[in-house]
């Protein structure tokens, strides 16, 4: 192992995933950025085991210091300015999920890492899973030929109560994003096991009349989104994200000679063919997959194991100077479909062609593109597009969301309570 790859981590929320790097990874955490000094004295606490951790309050210093690469970590509209400014500071970059929060800032970020030379992931995890890594494998060999059609979900409830907590303000990102945009965990899947892309896109919400279910849920947010994708193999995907009231992340694929899918009791790999094939094949197998290698230190990772590939895939790429499969242009088009399907929802499902992002002059059409639904303080709601379709809050949704952001040390943005009382007067709550 040469001399390892020093990185800077930005937040302490999630970001604490990236703060313990296995030693094959070969990245070594030299850094952390956050804006509350007392998030960054525990973090030094806990993690500084040799008195040479550096913390940050303000990005820019950070990005001055000598560390290799930066982890993003931050709001999940803010990763592409960020991103951008560490290239353009001479830092490689793995970005946590989404590459982007708007078209624009999708081409400004393609053309940063074409000019710097740096190296750039997205933090995509949903991929690394050993079901996913065993499903890739077996379609790699060929047993189930050209896939026809691909489903991959994921939906992740949680109590009202939870939500206010890791959302504390009107213009936290929670609060303001459309159940189309958190796309990348499902879409990535069938991305990586086929190695196909997306190129149109139509998005699709629930719209029932009955909406009690969700009653004090403050979240300006429909149940779910519904992406449909055409491939450029001719493919058909489906993905389902949101917050429907099941947790779920199935990957399921049809190919021209067998499907494959990861079953939902028993996390175990299904393959099944049928007679029609003309091969002696098993017509149904289910197996538990196992690691390709490092097993052990996967195992102990989160989110299936996931965690500790992105960080190995990132220090390799850095290694051997070479973008990874998860690159800039992949992160855009994953990114993009939740955009575009958002823009479909609102366009009564009409169909949107994904950009080219390695394409400038394909994508240079969207370079002044910046459709975005997230609103920040001072925002005229009627300049954005609308975050949800169905949604609507219930009269005492912000008296019980204001009881948890009061308690909670994590107000968000900075803001103070009187900051949050004075959030509450700007939305309509009727």
């Amino acid at each position: 192992m040469n001399d390892p790859i020093r990185i800077g981590v930005v937040g302490t929320g999630r970001g604490k995933t990236f703060m313990n790097p296995a030693e094959c990874t070969g990245l070594k955490l030299a850094a952390v950025c956050d804006r509350r000094p007392e998030k960054l004295a525990v973090i030094k606490a806990k993690y500084d085991t040799d008195g040479t951790l550096m913390t940050f309050t303000d990005y820019d210093e950070m990005l001055k210091s000598d560390i290799d690469a930066v982890v993003l970590a931050n709001y999940f509209n803010e990763h592409a300015e960020f991103a951008i400014k560490a290239l353009r500071a001479g830092k490689h970059v793995l970005s946590e999920c989404t590459a982007m929060s708007t078209l624009s800032e999708g081409v400004a970020l393609c053309r940063a890492v074409e000019e710097t030379g740096k190296i750039y992931m997205i933090a995509e995890n949903y991929p690394f899973t050993k079901q996913r890594l065993e499903i890739k494998r077996v379609y790699d060999s060929g047993e189930l030929g050209e896939m026809l059609y691909g489903e991959a979900e994921y939906c992740h409830p949680m109590s009202n109560n939870t939500t206010y907590k890791y959302a504390p303000g009107e213009y936290h990102w929670r609060n303001q994003i459309p159940s189309t945009y958190y796309c990348t965990h499902a879409i990535a899947q069938i991305m990586h096991i086929t190695d196909t892309m997306p190129v149109r896109v139509n998005g699709f919400v629930p719209q029932i009349k009955d909406q009690s279910y969700r009653e004090y849920e403050f979240r300006q947010q429909d149940s779910g989104g519904v992406i449909v994708c055409q491939m450029d193999n001719g493919a058909v995907v489906r993905t389902l994200q949101g917050a429907f009231r099941t947790h779920s992340g199935i990957a399921r694929l049809y190919g021209t000679k067998g499907s494959a899918e990861v079953e939902r009791q028993t996390g175990n790999v299904v393959i099944y063919h049928s007679e029609v094939n003309g091969k002696e094949l098993e017509p149904y197998r289910s197996y538990e997959a196992d690691w390709p290698e490092h097993g052990e230190l996967a195992s102990e990772a989160g989110h299936g194991g996931g965690d500790f590939w992105v960080q190995y895939y990132f220090g390799e790429a850095i290694r051997k100077n070479e973008q990874p499969y998860l690159n800039v242009y992949r992160a855009c088009a994953m990114s993009s479909v939740g955009i575009l399907a958002w823009k479909s929802v609102l366009s009564g499902g009409m169909p949107f062609d994904v950009p080219k992002w390695d394409d400038e002059e394909d994508r240079k059409k969207y370079e002044n593109d910046n459709w975005t639904p997230f609103l920040k303080e001072g925002d005229d709601p009627a300049d954005h597009p609308p975050r949800a379709v169905a949604w609507k809050p219930h009269p005492e949704a912000r008296d019980r969301a204001k009881a948890v952001w009061e308690e909670t040390d994590y107000l968000g943005l900075g803001w103070s309570k009187k900051d949050i009382d004075m959030s509450f007067d700007k939305i309509n709550m009727n």
